[in-house]
């Protein structure tokens, strides 16, 4: 299995090769050269397997270069019991159609945990199979829960230091005090004066910055990603959705070869186009749910099939969505449109901010997508529904995701079981959980953990648990443009 740019202009590397570089030398992102299939038999057979024993096998069709022993063993220490306390990603039946993907299980309590435990495993292993002596400097952008999860799986790694930038405002007080306590000799986090946006773009600047890699080369480093832009980063997500379908069969939900549908929600499009691909392998996944909270830039492009970035940006209670510029919508191109037109898509989009993609593109994706959002009332509505009709706490990123998937079965009558992704605990964001529910303010934002759990009885997830006891290590704040600066003086 070779790899290749999204833009076309790269030549064609392995998967080690892949991780261990994150982003194309074109400014493309890695795709896979073929899609690998799943067959009937295999499905029974993944049935039938433990989690981290599907992921392996998933993986294998994928990273040919990593022999089943490595990403066994690997899969075994990423989704050991002591990480994921209750499972990786147990399915919760709501109802006959919905039943809810917790994926936030890990040690950060976000569904990043799901790839960020895996992919420094990988990332290692690239750096002795492709021969690499220098130390890689992850440069991570972060709109609150990747920061964390990249900086817990990474630290203290040998070979590897890491540096997560965030938006100063545009994260939750619990995702900050994450990252600012976070431990490790290797690491290193920085709050920006912007939003998510810039500090990603802010990163990409850096990544195509010459000077900066030559400077960074004569010390002993390069650049690499654990942004889903990583292909490292997407590939174990792939995973989740072939898990739960397995799920939903030894429920008795599904029958094999009986569809279902999947609703995400979404910022960055690389869970949900993770999704696409377990459904281009083979998984007979029905519809592709995108749900967007009020940054509805992906529910209009799913539309109109115009992506347009100038228009006002939202800060939300659901803030790992606040995101204009969706990277790996991409890779969605990419499998519609191939290299040429992605190519002068990303050179539109850069210029102008916009662009259009013709009505048969639009048609092709439409066959797979469909996009829905929610606003703030919505996304509060739905967090006190599902609590006072299914006592099912929901963070606001999932209770996006549930209004989106009533929304669609409202409208469409489709009533086939849907696996909808919860992508956090709701302790993370327990002030805006406890004010949909309890109808007032919290003592505090993380006084609200507290009253959250006496109010509901629902325990706060261990890594969440101690927060308020931890030392606070990072505080530093700088523009956009100060970044690069930040980056060399940390490798000083």
């Amino acid at each position: 299995m070779n790899f290749i740019s999204t833009r076309g202009h790269a030549q064609k590397v392995t998967a080690a090769q892949a991780i261990a570089r994150g982003l194309a030398p074109d400014g493309g992102l890695f795709v896979p050269e073929t899609i690998p299939q799943l067959s009937k038999e295999d499905i029974a057979a993944l049935c039938k397997m433990s989690y981290p024993e599907r992921a392996a096998k998933i993986l294998s069709l994928y990273l040919s270069d990593y022999t089943e022993e490595e990403l066994l063993a690997d899969c075994r220490a990423a989704y050991a019991e002591t990480s994921f306390i209750g499972g990786a990603a147990p399915l919760v039946s709501l109802d006959d159609t919905l039943n809810v993907l917790e994926l936030w299980h890990g040690p950060t309590a976000a569904f990043k945990d799901m790839a960020l435990q895996i992919m420094p495993r990988l990332l290692s292993r690239a750096l002795k199979k492709i021969g690499e002596q220098r130390t890689a400097l992850i440069l991570v952008a972060t709109s609150g829960d990747t920061g964390k999860a990249a900086l817990e799986g990474y630290k203290d790694l040998p070979q590897i230091k890491i540096i997560a930038f965030y938006p100063v405002d545009g994260v939750s007080k619990v995702q900050k005090l994450q990252m600012a306590t976070q431990l490790g000799e290797n690491v290193s986090v920085c709050a920006i004066r912007g939003n998510f946006d810039d500090a990603q773009t802010g990163v990409k600047k850096i990544f195509g910055n010459a000077e900066i890699a030559k400077q960074l080369n004569e010390k002993g480093y390069f650049l690499s990603s654990a942004n889903s832009i990583n292909w490292g980063r997407l590939a174990p997500q792939i995973v989740y959705y072939v898990s739960a379908y397995c799920d939903l069969i030894n429920a008795g939900k599904r029958k094999p070869g009986e569809p279902f549908n999947v609703c995400v929600p979404t910022g960055n499009f690389g869970n949900i186009f993770a999704a696409y691909l377990a459904k281009r392998m083979g998984l007979p996944i029905g519809k592709l749910i995108c749900a967007s909270n009020s940054n509805n830039i992906l529910t209009d492009f799913l539309t109109t099939g115009v992506y347009d970035r100038n228009r006002s940006f939202y800060l939300t209670m659901s803030p790992s969505m606040d995101i204009l510029i969706s990277s790996n919508l991409e890779r969605l191109l990419w499998a519609t449109t191939g290299t040429e037109k992605t190519a002068g898509y990303m050179k539109q989009l850069n210029e102008t901010g916009k662009y259009a993609v013709d009505a048969g593109t639009l048609a092709a994706i439409q066959k797979d997508f469909v996009g829905y959002f929610a606003n703030e009332e919505a996304t509060a509505n739905t967090i006190l529904k599902f609590w006072k009709e299914d006592r099912y706490l929901a963070d606001p990123h999932t209770a996006v995701a549930l209004s989106a998937a009533q929304a669609y079965i409202r409208e469409s009558g489709d009533r086939i079981p849907m696996v909808v992704d919860s992508t956090a605990s709701p302790y993370k964001f327990a002030n805006n959980v406890f004010r949909s529910i309890a109808k007032k303010e919290p003592s505090g934002d993380l006084e609200a953990l507290d009253e959250l759990t006496e109010l509901t009885g629902v325990k706060i997830p261990y890594p969440l648990a101690d927060l308020k006891k931890r030392a606070v290590r990072f505080k530093e704040v700088c523009e956009p443009n100060e970044m690069p600066d930040r980056v060399l003086q940390f490798v000083k």
